[in-house]
């Protein structure tokens, strides 16, 4: 078996980096109005070549910039559309971590009048990184535009705007189309989904919430998000290689959801047209991989084995078990190996140093390598 010389690769990653310390205090200065734009666009350029240069010298043939442009996953980039509001999210959650649980509420939004897209969101970003990244694939990583749904369903969508949410999905699908046509444009042939809400599906509490909340049924609405997710994706290019990642949470080494993907396997994987999963599998609490089993010919898994939330490294040895484990249930030239989820999906990023990021990321290169050949 030979190295997968197309995305995803045997060894891949989710895409966020520990933000640099001189990125983070120019970012706080920028917030204060004590630095301008172009001064903080210098800086993050510069941290986004060290980024780049990162992953090139530990092997990594996926290229991010680290999502040094963004304070958050999510946000910087959905607060792009128009018509979209940044509130109180309506979901009730339990961040954990090895010390214990909070309880906490996500980010939620507000659709407040027709969805639009002005302007270019990530393009510019994609086309600085195209630029720099000279020795891989250069990936793209959007938040799904599910989350303009879960997080307040019908009540957080203006009904003088869409009287019906077919009008509602047919927009959000269409300005995604958008952005998705100007990043193909632009030379992007790797897009990756992040997606919370089908892993959130997972999780017996925050299923009873979607039922009590949010009004929906938690066994018909993946199959509604992936209705969605292909209309967002139809028009892509034929060699455009999209993929998704499932989180289960991941803020400063906390998470959130738990429980195995069994609910939302089927239609995960046969309902949607994506390349492949980036499947969060580092502790107990995302199941075993008997879900596996719905995985159809040509898809590709992407194993979260190696987690970005604590600093102790895995071994060489665990990983290969778990890789043969899942074996059982997908060929193994379907499989591949990244760390579990990003190492900073928000600017404080989790508890690990950088030395242990480029530890857990040379990792997976060599056990992709030793596996895959």
């Amino acid at each position: 078996m030979s190295e997968r010389s197309q995305p995803p690769f045997h060894a891949d990653h989710v895409g966020s980096l520990l933000r640099p310390q001189k990125l983070r205090e120019a970012r706080d200065k920028f917030a204060k109005k004590a630095i301008g734009a172009a001064e903080l666009a210098a800086v993050e350029d510069e941290a986004i070549r060290e980024a780049v240069k990162l992953q090139e010298e530990v092997g990594l043939k996926s290229i991010t910039d680290g999502e040094y442009r963004r304070g958050s996953w999510n946000k910087d980039f959905l607060e792009g559309f128009s018509g979209v509001k940044t509130v109180a999210g309506q979901i009730e959650v339990r961040f954990h971590s090895d010390s214990g649980s909070v309880a906490g509420t996500p980010t939620g939004f507000r659709i407040e009048g027709k969805l639009g897209r002005p302007r270019g969101i990530f393009v510019d970003h994609f086309k600085f990184l195209k630029s720099i990244a000279r020795h891989g694939v250069p990936k793209v990583t959007i938040p799904s535009p599910t989350l303009l749904h879960f997080r307040g369903g019908r009540g957080a969508i203006d009904e003088k705007a869409y009287p019906t949410m077919e009008g509602f999905y047919d927009d959000l699908a269409r300005v995604y189309a958008e952005e998705i046509a100007d990043l193909a444009s632009a030379g992007c042939r790797y897009l990756q989904i992040d997606e919370t809400n089908f892993a959130y599906l997972c999780d017996d509490t925050l299923r009873a919430q979607v039922r009590s909340k949010i009004g929906e049924d938690p066994d018909a609405l993946p199959h509604t998000y992936a209705k969605l997710l292909n209309a967002a994706i139809a028009k892509r290019p034929k060699d455009m290689v999209v993929c998704m990642h499932l989180c289960r949470g991941n803020n400063q080494s906390q998470w959130v959801a738990e429980g195995g993907y069994e609910p939302v396997a089927e239609t995960l994987f046969n309902e949607i047209g994506l390349d492949g999963y980036f499947l969060e599998y580092d502790s107990p609490r995302a199941g075993d991989f008997q879900p596996l089993r719905f995985v159809p010919k040509g898809k590709i898994i992407i194993l979260g084995l190696v987690t970005t939330k604590l600093p102790k490294l895995e071994t060489k040895d665990e990983l290969k078990r778990r890789i043969e484990e899942a074996a059982r249930y997908v060929p193994l030239d379907q499989l591949a190996l990244s760390p579990q989820c990003g190492f900073s999906s928000v600017v404080e990023g989790n508890k690990i140093t950088v030395a242990d990021e480029i530890a857990k990321l040379r990792l997976v290169v060599e056990v992709a390598k030793e596996v895959w050949g």
